[in-house]
């Protein structure tokens, strides 16, 4: 199975409601919170979009260089349900790559995630929220992800899933995180967004972050864990 089966689809099942990331844009002054069912939406959107628009395979790198952000959430979720190889800006050639507006990539195909509060698309040729739009909210892989499949970076499934488990120990059981830490690679991804779905929590993730605001972000939020 893939990283989103193991980690994410246990959660979806057991509380479909609850909120998986409310994301914060301090500069911006916006709040945006997601349920784990919308999220499953937008990632089963991008699954579709990666395998049925442009053919990615299990193994197939995707280069995902956008910030910690909602968007974010759905389209490395997605990723890895089709079975993606989640890579960086260090790698050359990807199939795919979505970058924010006015970013670049070397890859088969890049398109553009608005990054929008309000998930609006770029107007790019090539633009993620509103190509996405028009796939399925349910995903059903051809076969199945196998663990020793590249996930993230150099690591496989079956490490990914390892090293988000140990992680998420330290975070306690069903946690409520508030982070301010980028995805920026691969350690930080499994850190700060992957070892929140493993200890079965929520995450608040804050962009642009206002160090006079966070204090009473941990209080209204009921946060338990805060990480950066």
């Amino acid at each position: 199975m893939s990283v989103t089966e193991i980690l994410f689809t246990p959660l979806l099942k057991a509380d479909p409601g609850r909120p998986l990331i409310t994301h914060y844009d301090d500069a911006a002054g916006t709040r945006i919170e997601l349920s784990r069912a919308t999220v499953k939406n937008w990632a089963a959107k991008t699954a579709n979009w990666l395998r049925d628009e442009h053919d990615v395979e299990p193994g197939d790198p995707v280069a995902v260089l956008l910030p910690a952000h909602w968007q974010t959430v759905g389209l490395l979720l997605g990723a890895w349900w089709c079975g993606a190889r989640v890579v960086g800006a260090d790698f050359s050639g990807a199939k795919v790559a979505v970058v924010p507006p006015g970013g670049t990539a070397d890859a088969d195909v890049v398109a553009v995630a608005s990054l929008h509060p309000m998930g609006l698309g770029s107007g790019a040729p090539v633009d993620y929220a509103d190509d996405v739009r028009v796939h399925g909210d349910d995903f059903m892989p051809w076969e199945p992800v196998a663990g020793s499949t590249p996930a993230l970076g150099e690591s496989t499934v079956d490490e990914v899933v390892a090293q988000a488990r140990e992680l998420g120990v330290a975070l306690g059981s069903e946690p409520r995180v508030l982070s301010t830490l980028e995805w920026d690679s691969p350690s930080a991804v499994l850190e700060g967004f992957l070892a929140v779905l493993a200890a079965g929590g929520s995450l608040v993730q804050v962009s642009n972050p206002d160090a006079g605001l966070l204090a009473a972000r941990r209080e209204s939020e009921k946060v338990t864990q805060q990480l950066g």
